[in-house]
């Protein structure tokens, strides 16, 4: 099977797997136990946590280890809700975010915060402007997304956190989890306060991820019992998925730019050879998104037929988040950004990793040429 999922998750590294599995062998002490073993664990906790500050270019207090990018970002924007809503309980988020931050802001609703959700234009792009226009008296939080999930489109994240810096009492959030790697974003420079990430889009663990948290800020926690994370986070660090998200990291820094760059050549590969093709609708924007992700739309064609059509011929892709691919309804992102009711139900999305090759782009045009037309025949 060729797998176009990953947006969804990636295949881990095998060398975070060795890593991970080592760690688990031989560093099997708790990292809050006083005895050999104990500070052992401590040292790789340590370690790791410095990897992930360099990485990010933050210090590396600043970084707190979660179960992954749906707690990273319920800690920051229920953080922030709970220990400001003294201040005020406006939250300013937009149309397309990740149900991680949507259904949190949803449920925030119902106690008592008031949400305001941004539109975006038909690349599905949020604007400065909206932002501005949207700024309250009692806004305590602004949330958008880097990179949005299903569209691959970049946000104006450093723009709005810059504008952002003259309101000392409103916090910046961002979820990252889809930009690590691909994107560049700059988190001190951006004015970011809380940040989430997620190692298993990676090519890290799953059930692993950190959010960094601005020093000197104070959230009130999801978590409380043992204190660890700096009380931010409670709970017995998971130290094999830690030292294996810390190796992923380091395997982004040897890559450098080339793997963007690489991933950025077949995208354009398949764009080209898919664009031509009677029926289908590219709706990621030819500009301004991550090297990765293409949504593409065959209206008509229910988005499930088409996906097991390519899964016969050996292609695993997605509809839409993998959190809400279950779902019968159409894309919430793509009805955001004015497409339609039937292009919304018959998306896909085809995202890219380190082990994808042209070879395999090719062969997935051809696939779908042929699905296009067999599914269409059949419509007539």
């Amino acid at each position: 099977m060729i797998y176009f999922d990953n947006s969804a998750t990636t295949r881990p590294h095998p060398q975070v797997i060795e890593t991970m599995s080592k760690a688990m062998s031989s560093y099997y002490g708790n990292p809050s136990s006083l005895h050999r073993k104990g500070v052992e664990a401590e040292n790789i906790l340590n370690q790791a946590r410095a990897v992930a500050a360099g990485y990010l270019g933050c210090k590396p207090g600043e970084i707190f280890f979660t179960s992954g990018g749906t707690e990273s970002n319920n800690a920051a924007i229920k953080g922030v809700a709970f220990q400001y809503q003294g201040r005020g309980k406006h939250i300013i988020t937009t149309q397309i975010e990740h149900p991680a931050v949507y259904d949190v802001c949803k449920q925030l609703e119902s106690m008592g915060f008031t949400v305001t959700y941004l539109p975006v234009d038909h690349e599905g792009r949020v604007s400065v402007a909206d932002v501005q226009k949207a700024m309250r008296p009692d806004t305590i939080l602004v949330s958008v997304m880097h990179v949005n999930n299903e569209l691959g489109t970049i946000q104006p994240v450093e723009e709005i956190g810059k504008w952002l810096k003259q309101f000392p009492k409103v916090l910046f959030h961002v979820d990252a989890v889809q930009g690590i790697g691909k994107v560049p974003l700059r988190i001190k420079e951006s004015g970011i306060d809380l940040l989430s990430l997620s190692a298993h889009k990676f090519h890290g663990p799953r059930g692993i991820g950190i959010l960094y948290k601005r020093e000197g800020l104070i959230i009130q926690p999801l978590l409380t019992g043992g204190g660890q994370e700096a009380g931010v986070r409670s709970g017995t660090e998971n130290l094999p998925a830690i030292a294996g998200l810390a190796k992923a990291f380091r395997l982004l820094q040897e890559s450098g730019a080339d793997e963007p760059s690489r991933l950025q050549r077949l995208l354009e590969q398949l764009r080209e050879g898919v664009s031509p093709i009677e029926g289908i609708q590219v709706n990621t924007p030819a500009k301004g998104t991550a090297p990765h992700i293409m949504n593409l739309s065959v209206p008509g064609v229910k988005a499930e037929v088409l996906l097991h059509s390519l899964e016969e011929r050996g292609f695993l892709v997605s509809t839409k988040s993998a959190c809400s691919s279950k779902a019968n309804e159409p894309s919430r992102v793509l009805m955001a950004i004015g497409v339609g009711t039937e292009c919304a139900s018959s998306s896909l999305r085809i995202s890219l990793g380190r082990d994808n090759t042209a070879d395999e782009v090719e062969q997935f045009i051809v696939a779908l040429r042929d699905c296009v037309k067999t599914l269409r025949s059949y419509m007539k």
